[in-house]
């Protein structure tokens, strides 16, 4: 089988190679890969940003969906032919997370979905919601159950504003999840021909911050000085203090992104003052993805996707340094 590695940190390092395909043990299922899906954290760990002691080779990539190709002894669950993904976190099946259960998580202590086959756990796979393609379903695994989760955790009513930042995968996600709820979101963007598209898909208000740095008061003046209910945060500490001045009190932020480094102190007084929940979201467990796959398919929504082939990968993850893409970005493997 073909197979993307990293045998060296570097975007131009990524060499597409042969290695055997694999058997399936007991307890095991071999999956052959139809799509993959590409995360900024992808990008890292090819960069050795993410974790410089990787130990290489390794397969990059953690989202993938594809079909069984072949069953080991005693799984009973999946079948040759099923449609299915893989779950980000193999060990994290159900619960609050554990140092044990986060352990595993694919394209990093273990290979990836960048492959043309890949062996996996009979317990962490999910079946893939029928009316989605295998593109659309690639999406799936870390950046739609993180907006999940960060939706779910906020414990929103129905007249609550949420705020998103950008137009990248978990984003776009955290968009139409918010939508389905019926709630009103608000999204900033340096984009504005990218904030159409986001109002096509239910964006509410949006403003290009290139032309405005200080989106927190914007984002007030929209809420008739009281804030938003959650801030999906993507940006990382470069922007969490904007976030904290945006979010209202007793909001929640979901601190999701990596993206940015400090532009200035965090503001801690403002943390006491607003009594505000800052909750860190690390994608979820597979019941958290069995759940959002479930809402997904009685809504029959559709994941927002550019596609390239398998062969550009070194491309789709040069279109993600670039941030020029909206929401996510898939490889088709023909």
């Amino acid at each position: 089988m073909r197979v993307w590695q990293i045998p060296s940190f570097g975007i131009d390092s990524l060499e597409l190679v042969e290695r055997p395909t694999p058997l399936p043990g007991p307890s095991e299922v071999l999956v052959k890969i139809h799509a993959v899906s590409v995360n900024y954290r992808d990008l890292m760990m090819v960069k050795g940003a993410y974790n410089p002691k990787l130990r290489l080779p390794r397969i990059p990539c953690s989202d993938g969906a594809g079909k069984v190709s072949a069953i080991g002894e005693g799984v009973i669950t999946w079948k040759p032919g099923d449609r299915v993904c893989a779950s980000f976190f193999q060990n994290w099946l159900d619960g609050p997370p554990t140092p044990a259960k986060v352990k595993g998580a694919l394209g990093g202590d273990i290979d990836g979905t960048l492959a043309e086959y890949m062996l996996l756990k009979e317990t962490g796979l999910v079946h893939i919601p029928d009316h989605l393609s295998f593109e659309e379903a690639a999406t799936l695994p870390c950046a739609a159950v993180t907006a999940w989760r960060a939706l779910n955790s906020a414990d929103l009513q129905p007249n609550s504003t949420v705020l998103i930042q950008g137009t990248g995968g978990v984003s776009i996600f955290a968009l139409q999840f918010a939508r389905l709820k019926g709630l009103r979101v608000l999204g900033i963007s340096s984009s504005d021909a990218k904030l159409q598209r986001a109002c096509s898909l239910g964006l509410d208000k949006g403003l290009d911050y290139g032309e405005t740095s200080e989106w927190d008061r914007w984002v007030m003046e929209q809420t008739s000085g009281e804030g938003v209910d959650l801030v999906v945060e993507v940006g990382g500490v470069g922007t969490l203090p904007r976030s904290l001045r945006a979010v209202k009190m007793g909001g929640m932020i979901a601190q999701i992104g990596v993206l940015t480094g400090p532009a200035e102190p965090i503001p801690i007084p403002t943390i006491l003052h607003k009594q505000v929940r800052i909750q860190g979201i690390y994608v979820g467990s597979r019941h958290h993805f069995e759940e959002m796959n479930n809402a997904i398919a009685a809504a029959k929504l559709r994941p927002v996707f550019e596609s390239r082939p398998w062969s550009e990968a070194r491309e789709a993850f040069r279109t993600m340094e670039s941030a020029s893409h909206f929401g996510k970005l898939v490889l088709t493997i023909r």
